[in-house]
Protein backbone atom coordinates (compact mmCIF):
# COMPACT_ATOMS: atom_id res chain seq x y z
CA UNK A 1 0.00 0.00 0.00
CA UNK A 2 3.04 2.73 0.88
CA UNK A 3 4.28 1.61 -2.27
CA UNK A 4 1.18 2.56 -3.93
CA UNK A 5 1.10 5.65 -2.41
CA UNK A 6 4.52 6.78 -3.17
CA UNK A 7 3.74 5.89 -7.34
CA UNK A 8 0.44 7.48 -7.52
CA UNK A 9 2.49 10.44 -6.31
CA UNK A 10 4.14 10.54 -9.69
CA UNK A 11 0.57 11.13 -11.27
CA UNK A 12 -0.06 13.25 -9.15
CA UNK A 13 3.35 15.47 -9.61
CA UNK A 14 2.62 15.93 -13.20
CA UNK A 15 -1.04 17.04 -13.07
CA UNK A 16 0.21 19.33 -9.88
CA UNK A 17 2.88 20.73 -12.16
CA UNK A 18 0.33 20.98 -15.11
CA UNK A 19 -2.05 23.22 -12.78
CA UNK A 20 0.60 25.45 -11.51
CA UNK A 21 1.99 26.35 -15.38
CA UNK A 22 -2.26 27.01 -15.95
CA UNK A 23 -3.25 28.98 -13.01
CA UNK A 24 -0.05 31.27 -11.75
CA UNK A 25 0.45 32.73 -15.16
CA UNK A 26 -3.06 34.16 -14.27
CA UNK A 27 -1.77 36.37 -11.81
CA UNK A 28 0.77 37.99 -13.50
CA UNK A 29 -0.74 41.22 -15.84
CA UNK A 30 0.76 41.25 -19.02
CA UNK A 31 2.92 37.48 -19.04
CA UNK A 32 2.41 35.10 -21.71
CA UNK A 33 2.80 31.33 -21.37
CA UNK A 34 3.10 31.46 -25.88
CA UNK A 35 6.35 34.04 -25.52
CA UNK A 36 7.60 33.51 -21.77
CA UNK A 37 9.45 30.99 -20.02
CA UNK A 38 7.88 29.33 -16.34
CA UNK A 39 11.25 30.23 -15.42
CA UNK A 40 10.02 33.95 -15.61
CA UNK A 41 7.14 32.75 -12.79
CA UNK A 42 9.69 32.75 -10.53
CA UNK A 43 12.20 35.82 -11.74
CA UNK A 44 13.48 38.36 -9.11
CA UNK A 45 10.53 40.90 -8.41
CA UNK A 46 8.16 38.84 -10.29
CA UNK A 47 4.81 38.98 -8.66
CA UNK A 48 4.29 35.22 -8.84
CA UNK A 49 7.76 34.37 -7.30
CA UNK A 50 6.22 33.67 -4.01
CA UNK A 51 3.66 31.49 -4.81
CA UNK A 52 5.62 29.78 -7.63
CA UNK A 53 7.97 29.07 -4.96
CA UNK A 54 5.81 27.98 -1.98
CA UNK A 55 4.29 25.61 -4.49
CA UNK A 56 7.63 24.41 -5.98
CA UNK A 57 8.01 22.81 -2.96
CA UNK A 58 4.94 20.69 -2.97
CA UNK A 59 5.74 19.13 -6.40
CA UNK A 60 9.33 18.74 -5.15
CA UNK A 61 8.10 16.55 -2.44
CA UNK A 62 5.66 14.58 -4.59
CA UNK A 63 8.53 14.04 -7.26
CA UNK A 64 10.64 12.72 -4.06
CA UNK A 65 7.77 10.27 -3.14
CA UNK A 66 7.83 8.75 -6.32
CA UNK A 67 11.07 8.66 -6.96
CA UNK A 68 11.55 6.67 -3.74
CA UNK A 69 8.42 4.55 -4.93
CA UNK A 70 10.25 3.70 -8.21
CA UNK A 71 13.86 2.71 -5.97
CA UNK A 72 11.45 0.50 -3.50
CA UNK A 73 10.08 -1.07 -6.87
CA UNK A 74 12.73 -1.62 -8.79
CA UNK A 75 13.92 -4.92 -7.30
CA UNK A 76 16.11 -6.65 -9.66
CA UNK A 77 15.53 -4.66 -12.37
CA UNK A 78 18.99 -2.14 -12.18
CA UNK A 79 17.69 0.39 -14.94
CA UNK A 80 15.01 0.63 -12.94
CA UNK A 81 17.00 1.34 -9.84
CA UNK A 82 19.17 4.12 -12.08
CA UNK A 83 15.93 5.90 -13.18
CA UNK A 84 14.99 6.05 -9.32
CA UNK A 85 17.78 7.18 -8.27
CA UNK A 86 18.09 9.96 -10.94
CA UNK A 87 14.51 10.74 -10.24
CA UNK A 88 15.74 11.20 -6.77
CA UNK A 89 18.71 13.46 -7.71
CA UNK A 90 16.52 15.55 -9.82
CA UNK A 91 13.76 15.69 -6.36
CA UNK A 92 16.91 17.05 -4.80
CA UNK A 93 17.75 19.10 -7.25
CA UNK A 94 14.81 20.78 -7.00
CA UNK A 95 14.62 22.39 -3.55
CA UNK A 96 18.03 24.45 -5.23
CA UNK A 97 15.46 26.62 -7.55
CA UNK A 98 14.69 29.26 -4.96
CA UNK A 99 17.89 30.13 -4.37
CA UNK A 100 19.08 30.69 -7.56
CA UNK A 101 16.17 32.71 -9.34
CA UNK A 102 16.88 34.61 -12.56
CA UNK A 103 16.08 38.25 -12.83
CA UNK A 104 13.71 39.68 -14.84
CA UNK A 105 14.37 40.11 -19.08
CA UNK A 106 14.55 43.98 -18.41
CA UNK A 107 17.48 43.66 -15.71
CA UNK A 108 18.99 40.83 -18.21
CA UNK A 109 19.17 43.49 -20.86
CA UNK A 110 20.70 46.05 -18.72
CA UNK A 111 23.47 43.94 -17.81
CA UNK A 112 22.12 43.72 -14.01
CA UNK A 113 22.69 39.64 -14.68
CA UNK A 114 24.16 38.19 -11.35
CA UNK A 115 25.49 34.71 -10.02
CA UNK A 116 22.24 33.78 -9.47
CA UNK A 117 21.39 33.57 -13.16
CA UNK A 118 24.76 31.97 -13.70
CA UNK A 119 23.23 29.16 -11.23
CA UNK A 120 20.06 29.11 -12.94
CA UNK A 121 21.51 28.29 -15.89
CA UNK A 122 23.73 25.49 -14.39
CA UNK A 123 20.42 24.12 -12.48
CA UNK A 124 18.51 24.11 -15.93
CA UNK A 125 21.32 22.20 -17.70
CA UNK A 126 21.55 19.74 -14.74
CA UNK A 127 17.60 19.17 -15.00
CA UNK A 128 17.42 18.70 -18.70
CA UNK A 129 20.76 16.06 -18.37
CA UNK A 130 18.74 14.15 -15.46
CA UNK A 131 15.86 14.37 -18.19
CA UNK A 132 17.72 12.83 -20.92
CA UNK A 133 19.50 10.13 -18.34
CA UNK A 134 16.24 9.24 -16.81
CA UNK A 135 14.47 8.30 -20.20
CA UNK A 136 17.79 6.63 -21.34
CA UNK A 137 17.83 3.96 -18.79
CA UNK A 138 14.38 3.91 -18.55
CA UNK A 139 14.14 3.16 -22.04
CA UNK A 140 15.69 -0.36 -21.02
CA UNK A 141 13.64 -1.13 -18.14
CA UNK A 142 10.48 -2.56 -19.57
CA UNK A 143 9.28 -4.38 -22.62
CA UNK A 144 9.62 -3.01 -26.91
CA UNK A 145 6.86 -0.43 -26.50
CA UNK A 146 7.75 1.55 -23.40
CA UNK A 147 11.65 1.62 -25.01
CA UNK A 148 10.09 3.10 -28.60
CA UNK A 149 7.89 5.51 -26.44
CA UNK A 150 10.81 6.47 -24.10
CA UNK A 151 13.22 7.18 -27.22
CA UNK A 152 10.09 9.06 -28.57
CA UNK A 153 10.22 11.32 -25.58
CA UNK A 154 13.92 11.91 -26.05
CA UNK A 155 13.45 12.78 -29.47
CA UNK A 156 11.07 15.65 -28.38
CA UNK A 157 13.56 16.74 -25.14
CA UNK A 158 15.97 17.52 -27.43
CA UNK A 159 14.06 19.12 -30.25
CA UNK A 160 12.69 21.47 -28.64
CA UNK A 161 14.95 22.17 -25.55
CA UNK A 162 17.11 23.09 -28.48
CA UNK A 163 14.59 25.52 -29.61
CA UNK A 164 14.14 27.09 -26.35
CA UNK A 165 18.22 27.13 -26.07
CA UNK A 166 18.31 29.27 -29.52
CA UNK A 167 16.02 31.95 -27.82
CA UNK A 168 18.08 31.89 -24.94
CA UNK A 169 20.12 34.94 -26.16
CA UNK A 170 16.90 36.90 -27.53
CA UNK A 171 15.49 36.36 -23.44
CA UNK A 172 18.83 37.97 -21.99
CA UNK A 173 18.82 41.03 -24.81
CA UNK A 174 14.81 41.70 -23.82
CA UNK A 175 14.26 41.02 -27.79
CA UNK A 176 10.62 39.35 -28.73
CA UNK A 177 10.75 35.23 -28.06
CA UNK A 178 7.12 34.67 -29.65
CA UNK A 179 7.04 30.46 -29.53
CA UNK A 180 9.71 30.03 -26.50
CA UNK A 181 7.18 29.41 -24.03
CA UNK A 182 5.57 26.90 -26.09
CA UNK A 183 8.62 25.29 -27.12
CA UNK A 184 9.68 24.76 -23.33
CA UNK A 185 6.06 24.26 -22.15
CA UNK A 186 6.28 21.06 -24.54
CA UNK A 187 9.82 20.04 -23.39
CA UNK A 188 8.70 19.83 -19.99
CA UNK A 189 5.27 18.35 -20.85
CA UNK A 190 6.60 15.13 -22.67
CA UNK A 191 8.25 14.77 -19.53
CA UNK A 192 5.56 15.05 -17.22
CA UNK A 193 3.37 12.75 -19.33
CA UNK A 194 6.76 10.19 -19.33
CA UNK A 195 6.23 10.03 -15.38
CA UNK A 196 2.60 9.13 -15.66
CA UNK A 197 3.26 6.57 -18.14
CA UNK A 198 5.92 5.14 -15.57
CA UNK A 199 3.92 5.19 -12.62
CA UNK A 200 1.04 3.22 -14.29
CA UNK A 201 3.39 0.87 -15.72
CA UNK A 202 4.76 0.49 -12.22
CA UNK A 203 1.34 0.45 -10.34
CA UNK A 204 0.23 -2.37 -13.10
CA UNK A 205 3.31 -4.07 -12.33
CA UNK A 206 2.56 -3.99 -8.69
CA UNK A 207 -1.28 -5.24 -9.06
CA UNK A 208 -0.07 -8.00 -11.31
CA UNK A 209 2.38 -9.71 -8.77
CA UNK A 210 0.08 -8.85 -6.18
CA UNK A 211 -2.56 -10.63 -8.13
CA UNK A 212 -0.14 -14.21 -8.82
CA UNK A 213 0.62 -14.03 -4.96
CA UNK A 214 -2.90 -14.77 -3.82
Amino acid sequence: MVRKVLLVCGIISSLFFTAMNVFIPMLYEGYSSTSRTPSELSAIDAPTGQIWGQLGIVYEILIFAFAWGVWMSAGRNRPLRVVGGLMLAYGVLGFLWPFAPMHQREVLAAGGATLSDTLHLVLSAMTVLLYLLALGFGATAFGKRFRIYSIATMVITLTFGALTGLDAPRIQANLPTPWVGVWERICIGVFLLWVVVLSIALLRELDRKGGSQT
